[in-house]
């Protein structure tokens, strides 16, 4: 999980970090398990703009990831390590040995060759499934389930893991990449190991063309719209925009969106770090 950085050679290059790709050891994707992805640039089933600064990007295909892991006892082996357009950590191509294939999202260590393995058979070990219930404490997961059988939900990103701290009768207590902890019941599944791709947050574009590839356009600032467009627009010349606020209104920096109703909020042990 290396990175790169080039010579300032041409502009675009100037101060540009990315990874170098070492891990990954195929090229193309595998065509069973890929599907073809439509882009919306923003707009509703019946055209209207609903999310401003979307569109253009790159062409992508999705490659469908086993979030669920529920094969089993069925031991897997790692055919390939692969890019992903489509999310920051990298993907495993797995070969069980009852001949099926299925995509998960590769853990940091993981290695071509390796045997993985989900359900109560397997073995704590980077890659493998478990049931909360029978992972050691102290250990990092990630692709952590929040209901039992949804398929993983929390800690998918690159580099970011939860660890787990205790067990209390029916909930295990984690402790998530924000700084949150949070019961979640011991039925539900996680795999060991900490995300690949640790680097991911060390990269710099190095150039706008970039993020144009990702499909976001450019953003305009609020202080420079009018008052008609936006609350923090207009005023005689660089006003400052008055109090940081979104478009709608709703102010920022530091006011509380989290709804105070939410059901799952009894399951918070501790709350994120400011």
């Amino acid at each position: 999980m290396a990175l790169r950085k080039f010579k300032p050679t041409t502009p675009g290059q100037r101060n540009k970090v990315i990874s170098a790709f070492e891990e990954i050891t195929a090229s193309a994707p595998e065509k069973s398990l890929v599907v073809g992805k439509h882009k919306s640039g923003g707009r509703n089933n019946s055209g209207k703009m609903t999310m401003r600064y979307l569109g253009g990007g790159h062409k992508r295909r999705y490659r469908v990831i086993d979030f669920k892991r529920e094969k089993d006892g069925i031991p897997a082996v790692v055919n390939s390590i692969e890019y992903d357009p489509n999310r920051s950590a990298r993907i495993a191509l797995l070969f069980y040995a009852d001949g099926e294939k299925r995509y998960i999202v590769a853990p940091n260590g993981l290695k071509v060759g390796q045997t993985v393995m989900s359900g109560e058979k397997a073995t704590p070990d980077i890659g493998n499934t478990l049931f909360l219930r029978d992972v050691p404490l102290g250990s990092i997961i990630h692709n952590i389930e929040i209901n039992p059988g949804q398929g993983g939900r929390m800690a998918r990103s690159a580099g970011t893991y939860a660890q787990l701290m205790s067990r209390e009768g029916k909930y295990a207590i984690l402790k998530l990449p924000s700084g949150e902890a949070r019961m979640v019941l011991v039925t539900c599944r996680a795999t060991i190991g900490s995300t690949s791709n640790p680097d991911h947050m060390h990269e710099v574009s190095g150039k706008a063309g970039r993020s144009r590839w990702l499909g976001r356009r450019p953003r305009t600032r609020g202080v420079a719209m009018n008052p008609v467009d936006h609350p923090m627009g207009g005023g005689e010349g660089r006003a400052s925009g008055g109090h940081p606020r979104s478009r709608k209104g709703l102010p920022a920096k530091g006011y509380k969106t989290r709804n105070r109703k939410k059901i799952s909020s009894r399951l918070i042990v501790e709350r994120r770090k400011k």
